[in-house]
């Protein structure tokens, strides 16, 4: 969590296994923060509830949506949420319910099962609440889910910035918007 003197807002996303739709959220909401000025008020990082694919890379057809959209995804590698993330985050974003009532399970205390937000309550366009695991499908679901995150993370993103840019000493920007409204 943000201490006394550091002014980083630290965001947490999880999933299953930390290798699709965790680290694509990961690596668009830092994205968004980098493209207008706000890079180093914002740490973005990903977990998975299950320990299946800790130290491994991101599924491959992750970094190949990413990469097909201008992100950079090979950098990353999986690891299992941890409770101890609670105090090391202020927000922790769920990909669906299933990854919600886990973190609440694991939330030390209420403060802590409060930061615990479902990313699709964050888009108004959601269809439902859960981001769908595109694990099993093909590479155009995985396509089609960055695009649900990218939505969902624009509109955290929007909703975040004001209080990000009050503590900012410098002004980035203010046009900037590299995943750009539909």
């Amino acid at each position: 969590m943000s201490t006394p003197g550091d002014s980083t807002f630290r965001v947490e996303f999880v999933c299953t296994g930390n290798i699709c739709r965790s680290p694509m959220a990961e690596v668009v909401f830092r994205s968004l923060a980098e493209s207008v000025g706000l890079g180093d008020r914002v740490a973005s990082t990903s977990a998975g509830t299950g320990d299946w694919h800790v130290g491994e890379r991101a599924d491959p057809r992750t970094i190949e949506a990413l990469a097909r959209r201008g992100y950079n995804g090979a950098t990353h590698r999986a690891r299992q949420f941890d409770p101890a993330d609670f105090a090391a985050n202020d927000l922790i974003i769920a990909l669906d319910s299933t990854h919600a009532r886990v973190l609440h399970a694991l939330a030390p205390t209420e403060a802590d099962a409060a930061k615990v937000h479902l990313l699709s309550a964050f888009d108004p366009d959601a269809v439902g609440p859960d981001v769908p695991d595109p694990y099993y499908a093909g590479p155009e679901m995985f396509d089609d889910v960055l695009g649900m995150i990218e939505g969902a993370c624009r509109s955290l993103f929007r909703q975040l910035e004001p209080a990000l840019r009050t503590t900012t000493r410098h002004s980035p920007p203010a046009d900037a918007d590299p995943i750009g409204d539909p």
